[in-house]
């Protein structure tokens, strides 16, 4: 059927895998900024039950370097607000690439059914074939 497809067809095609490439690395950056959220709760609930005065280290790169309780906990309490919001963003995404898939999926139908108002000859005898 791609042999008699018309260009407009094949062009939506494309587009649609574009967006299902888009759509898959968004859900991807979703996953890992959750993942990422998840790891920061459970470090910032940990770190409810941590005496105040206990020696804390935070890695930086390859070097463990001392901090305090409240500097830990605030680092961590801004990162995963941060995340929350990332996440949100990329959840807002996926819906808006969801819905131009949809969208342009119902045109690629409706193009194929013959409902957008023709693009020209669909082979002999097709719909602009005309007579003499």
């Amino acid at each position: 059927m791609q042999g008699n497809m018309p260009p407009e067809a094949q062009e939506k095609i494309e587009e649609l895998q574009e967006l299902q490439e888009t759509a898959q690395q968004v859900a991807e950056q979703k996953e890992q900024a959750q993942a990422a959220l998840n790891e920061s709760k459970t470090a910032l609930d940990a770190l409810e039950d941590v005496d105040e005065d206990a020696g804390m280290y935070r890695e930086i790169g390859e070097v463990l370097v001392e901090t305090d309780y409240e500097s830990a906990y605030d680092d961590l309490e801004n990162k995963v607000d941060s995340l929350e919001v990332r996440v949100e963003q990329l959840q807002k995404q996926e819906e808006r690439v969801e819905e131009q898939f949809d969208d342009l999926q119902g045109e690629l139908q409706q193009m194929l059914q013959g409902g957008a108002g023709g693009g020209g000859p669909m082979g002999p005898g097709g719909p602009g074939a005309g007579g003499a």
